[in-house]
C-alpha cells in the first residue's frame, strides 16, 4: 500500500542511512526533491531513525515505529506547507501498511523508507472570522504565502486569545473548511470562531497551601473576584503567589464550566517548600581580602507569607584595606500589605566600618513600601532613621538622619548572576534631615548596565555599565564619611587599591568627594560550555562638588576567567593600574562583575 497525499512530480535525490542493529541490518531513507531543510525536519519526525539510533532490535517494534511514521512523516510535510507528497515504507520489500498487524517478524533485513516531499502549496484563502478587535493575526497567514500548517495553528491560537483578551474565556474555533486545491498547488482555510459569551471571575478556589491562611492567600493572589475575565489577571495573580517564595509550584487553572451569571472559579493548586533557608556566600581578592556572608530566612513566619530574614557580612578579612568591616541586619516583609503588588518592609541594620580614612559605628531602623508597577519595574518609598558615630582625623563626631528614601528598580536582564541580554537600572534619592553634626540635604545614586551578545549561539557578550551619585545641598563636611564617594577595588575600579581615589578637604584630610562617576566595560566569550575569559577596563572620577567641580580619575583593566556552575559562574579577575602605579590584584567571587 502506498500513503499518497497527493499527485507530484520530484527531482530525485537519495541519502543513505546506515547502521548494524540486532534486528535490522539497514536503514535506507530517501527524500527526493526535499530541501536540506526539510530532509532535517523529516529525520527528527521519524521514529525509524530514533530506534535506529537507540539500536532497537526488536523486530515488532521496528514494525509499529515503520507504521506510526506514515503519520509522523505526512505531519512533517504539511508542517512545511507540501499536500501533494508520498511517503512510501517498505519492510523487506513489503509495504509496512499492508503487513497484518498479528504478523510476527522475527527479524528485519532492510527498511527503506521513500519521501516524495512534492511541491510547496501557498494559502489561495486564509479567512477567520469574527475577530476580536485589535487581534492581530500572523503574518504569514494571508493568501500567497507558504501554507504551512503551524501558521494555521498559530492563527486559530491568536484568534481565540483575541477574543479570551476582551472576557470572552471560553472563546474556541466552532468549525473549519481546508480545501487543497492539487491543480494550483493552494490550499484555502475558512475558521469560523465562537467567541461565546462576557465572562466574570468567580471564586478562588485553593488546593494545597494550608500552612498560608486562605484570606491572606486570596489578598496576595489579588484575583478581582466579580470583574470581567481577563488572561493577564491570571497570570499576575500565578507570579503573586510564586513571589512569596512559600510554595515550590504555583498552578491556575480555570473552570471548564461556567456558573451562574457567566462567572468562572480558578482552582489555585499550591506546593509548598520548606519554611526555612540559609545560606553563606565568599569573596577574595588581594587587596581587599576576604569576605565572608550568610543568612537565614523563614518565608511564612506568621501564618501569612511573612518573611524574616537575618543577614551578617564580614569583609575585610587580612586585607590591607584599614581592618575588619561587621554588618548585621534584619528583615521583616509582609506581602499584599496596600493590595495585591504592594509589599511592607520593616529593615533594621548595624554596622562598623574600618576603612582606611575613618571608623564608623551605626545603626538604622526604617519602614517602607514597595510597589510592582510592571513585571520589570518596582519602585519604594518609607522613612528610616539613622544614627552613626565616626571618627577620622578631625576627631569624633555624631551624626542623625531622618530619611525619605525614593526609589526605582528596572530589570530585564534574562539571568542576574550571568546577563547575556538585557538592561539593569537602579536610582535612589534619599532626601535627609540633619541632626547633630550633619546638615539636611540629599544623596542620589544610579547604577545602569546594558548587555548585548553577538556570534554564534551568543557566545559573545558586551556588557557596560555607568554607576555615580552625588550629595546635594549639605556641605561635605556636614555628612557622614560612609555617605561620601570612593573610587577604586572591585566594585569600581579593579587594579586600584580599595577606596584610593577620595578628596582632600581644606583642612589636608584626606575624604571621600561630593561626586562620583564611575565606568565599567566587559568583553566575554565562550570558550567551552563550561569555561569562558573576560577581558575587562574600568575608570572612575570623584569631585569635590556634587557635580564634579576640582577632582581626579584612575583606570585599571585586565583578564578574567569564568567557570560555569549551576549556581553562577565563578569569577576569577586580575587587574593592573592603567595611566600609574605598578603591582596587580586579583578578586574572586560568584557571579559576574557585574
Amino acid at each position: 500500500m502506498v500513503c499518497k497525499i497527493g499527485r507530484a512530480i520530484a527531482v530525485l535525490s537519495m541519502m543513505m542511512i546506515a547502521a548494524p542493529a540486532p534486528a535490522m541490518d539497514r536503514l535506507v531513507f530517501e527524500t527526493p526533491g526535499a530541501s536540506e531543510d526539510l530532509r532535517q525536519e523529516l529525520q527528527e519526525a521519524s521514529l525509524l531513525i530514533a530506534a535506529r539510533n537507540e539500536q532497537v532490535g526488536n523486530a515488532q517494534e521496528l514494525l509499529a515505529a515503520a507504521r506510526a511514521d506514515y503519520a509522523r512523516l505526512v505531519g512533517a510535510l504539511y508542517s512545511e506547507g507540501h499536500f501533494g507528497g508520498v511517503v512510501n515504507i517498505l519492510v523487506d520489500g513489503v509495504e509496512a501498511a499492508e503487513i497484518p498487524p498479528l504478523t510476527r517478524l522475527t527479524s528485519v533485513g532492510t527498511i527503506r523508507v521513500v519521501v516524495q516531499p512534492g511541491p510547496t502549496f501557498r494559502f489561495g484563502q486564509a479567512r477567520i472570522a469574527p475577530l476580536a478587535p485589535e487581534t492581530e493575526l500572523p503574518e504569514g497567514f494571508a493568501a500567497g504565502a507558504p501554507a504551512r500548517t503551524p501558521v494555521i495553528r498559530d492563527a486559530a491560537s491568536a484568534a481565540v486569545d483575541g477574543w479570551r483578551d476582551t472576557g470572552r474565556a471560553k472563546a474556541e474555533v466552532e468549525g473549519q473548511q481546508i480545501t487543497a486545491r492539487h491543480e494550483e498547488n493552494l490550499l484555502n482555510v475558512q475558521i469560523a470562531m465562537a467567541p461565546g459569551p462576557v465572562v466574570r471571575f468567580g471564586d478562588l478556589i485553593l488546593k494545597g497551601g494550608e500552612s498560608v491562611r486562605p484570606e491572606r492567600l486570596r489578598e496576595i493572589a489579588g484575583l478581582p473576584v466579580g470583574e470581567i475575565f481577563s488572561p493577564a489577571e491570571v497570570e499576575q495573580a500565578t507570579e503573586n503567589l510564586r513571589r512569596t517564595g512559600v510554595f515550590s509550584s504555583v498552578a491556575l487553572t480555570e473552570a471548564e464550566r461556567l456558573g451562574p451569571g457567566n462567572t468562572m472559579d480558578i482552582t489555585a493548586t499550591l506546593a509548598e517548600q520548606r519554611p526555612r533557608r540559609f545560606g553563606f556566600g565568599a569573596e577574595i581578592s588581594t587587596i581587599e581580602g576576604l569576605a565572608l556572608s550568610g543568612f537565614w530566612l523563614h518565608r511564612n513566619l506568621l501564618g501569612g507569607a511573612e518573611r524574616l530574614r537575618f543577614d551578617a557580612e564580614i569583609t575585610g578579612i587580612g586585607g590591607t584595606t584599614g581592618g575588619p568591616d561587621f554588618a548585621v541586619a534584619a528583615s521583616f516583609t509582609r506581602p499584599a500589605t496596600f493590595g495585591p503588588d504592594t509589599d511592607l518592609l520593616i529593615l533594621g541594620e548595624l554596622e562598623r566600618l574600618d576603612e582606611p580614612d575613618f571608623l564608623s559605628r551605626t545603626g538604622s531602623l526604617g519602614v517602607g513600601i514597595v510597589r510592582r508597577k510592571s513585571e520589570n519595574l518596582t519602585v519604594d518609598a518609607g522613612v528610616a532613621l539613622r544614627f552613626s558615630r565616626i571618627r577620622d582625623a578631625s576627631g569624633s563626631r555624631n551624626f542623625t538622619l531622618l530619611q525619605f528614601p525614593l526609589g526605582a528598580t528596572y530589570d530585564s536582564r534574562d539571568v542576574q548572576l550571568d546577563a547575556k541580554s538585557g538592561y539593569y537600572l537602579d536610582a535612589e534619592l534619599r532626601p535627609f534631615l540633619g541632626f547633630g553634626d550633619a546638615e539636611h540635604g540629599a544623596r542620589l545614586t544610579f547604577d545602569a548596565r546594558t548587555y548585548r551578545s553577538f556570534g554564534a549561539e551568543s557566545r559573545f557578550t558586551l556588557a557596560g555599565r555607568v554607576q555615580g551619585g552625588s550629595i546635594l545641598g549639605a556641605a561635605l563636611t556636614a555628612v557622614p564619611q560612609d555617605y561620601r564617594f570612593y573610587s577604586g577595588g572591585g566594585g569600581t575600579v579593579r587594579g586600584q587599591n580599595y577606596q584610593s581615589l577620595g578628596v582632600t578637604l581644606p583642612s589636608g584630610i584626606e575624604s571621600g568627594g561630593a561626586s562620583f562617576l564611575g565606568l565599567q566595560a566587559e568583553l566575554r566569550g565562550e570558550v567551552t560550555d563550561k569555561l569562558g575569559l573576560v577581558a575587562f577596563a574600568d575608570w572612575g572620577y570623584v569631585g569635590t562638588d556634587s557635580f564634579g567641580g576640582t577632582g581626579d580619575s584612575h583606570a585599571g583593566a585586565g583578564l578574567g576567567v569564568r567557570y560555569l556552575t549551576p549556581i553562577g559562574p565563578i569569577r576569577l579577575d586580575l587587574a593592573v593600574p592603567v595611566g600609574g602605579g605598578d603591582g596587580f590584584d586579583i578578586y574572586v567571587g560568584i557571579g559576574q562583575a557585574f
